[in-house]
């Protein structure tokens, strides 16, 4: 059943945020097209597999639909969202995804289908993502380092992309990798984590009509400091979860690899929901700092999303499998 996040005050784009792009926000799609995707998945269908060298086509984003997946706080501003990032391929200071975002080559962009599915292959992001699908949501992302953002992304329903490859009964997990490139990529010159990048997500929860692929956010195309071209973005979870510029997913039938659990399983659990009662070591997770506040405000459980996913968790130690 399709769980949305219902909205009983009916909220205007003016009511949540003061960004003048953002207030004229239809003008402004319109005038941001640059070419019309392949369009495949209008359907729902899917493209066999490509050739490497096929060019990826920009996505259209003059016909994003609008639902009712919205939450009542103000917009953190676009240039908040763009220029204070963690990408640790770009770099580990905030400032340095935006800074080398041009070092990321998003084109041609190919996403490698593998594992227990019946539809493996090598796919085109325009098989992935049409225009005729696209939506947007406005939903937080709470950082695991105590501070968060509301953010309205443009993307898609996971589900509606994973079950195209039509998973089968041994994919108990899926699990996404983040482009290896350390050539031309500074963070990935630096052992600070096991590269490439690894997440991942219970089957169920990557299915959960909350979890979606992100190609875009306040109207636009997705920025490479946000995880162009292609991002997961899942809520109610820490937002490393939500891992950026993917390549790759695996349908899997144990637990999936993890970067930041593998690197340090103490301080970064595989499920890693938001839960103001499971502090990291170093710090308290009760409290967060919404970039652009002054004052700290709690921590909400699932990131305020506890009615929609609190039971994909029922019966499980949530301080113990954090």
């Amino acid at each position: 059943m399709l769980i949305k996040i219902k909205d009983s005050s009916s909220l205007r784009d003016g009511d949540v945020t003061d960004e003048n792009i953002y207030s004229d926000r239809r003008r402004f799609i319109k005038t941001s097209v640059k070419y019309t995707a392949t369009g495949v998945l209008a359907s729902y269908g899917v493209l066999p597999i490509i050739s490497s060298n096929d060019s990826c086509a920009s996505i259209d984003f003059s016909s994003i639909k609008e639902t009712s997946y919205k939450v009542k706080d103000k917009l953190t501003s676009l240039k908040s969202v763009t220029s204070y990032n963690n990408f640790y391929e770009l770099g580990s200071g905030k400032k340095d995804p935006k800074l080398n975002a041009h070092l990321l080559k998003t084109e041609p962009w190919s996403i490698t289908v593998e594992g227990h599915c019946n539809k493996p292959g090598i796919y085109a992001l325009e098989d992935f993502i049409s225009p005729s699908v696209l939506e947007e949501r406005i939903y937080r992302l709470r950082c695991v380092e105590a501070w968060s953002m509301v953010i309205p992304w443009v993307g898609i329903e996971a589900n509606k992309i994973l079950k195209k490859f039509e998973p089968n009964s041994n994919a108990k997990f899926v699990e996404f990798e983040s482009i290896y490139d350390p050539e031309n990529l500074p963070g990935q010159e630096r052992r600070v984590l096991e590269w490439p990048y690894t997440e991942g997500l219970r089957i169920d929860e990557a299915m959960h009509p909350l979890t979606i692929f992100a190609v875009g956010l306040y109207g636009k195309e997705l920025p490479n400091q946000n995880g162009a071209p292609l991002r997961l973005v899942v809520p109610w979870k820490y937002g490393f979860k939500s891992i950026k510029s993917i390549v790759k997913i695996r349908f899997i039938n144990t637990q999936a690899t993890s970067a930041w659990n593998l690197s340090a399983p103490s301080e970064y659990g595989f499920y890693s929901n938001v839960n103001p009662d499971v502090d990291h070591p170093r710090w308290s997770q009760k409290k967060e700092r919404r970039i652009g506040d002054f004052l700290k405000r709690k921590t909400m459980p699932f990131n305020g999303y506890a009615d929609q996913v609190a039971q994909l968790y029922q019966g499980m130690n949530l301080k113990k499998h954090f």
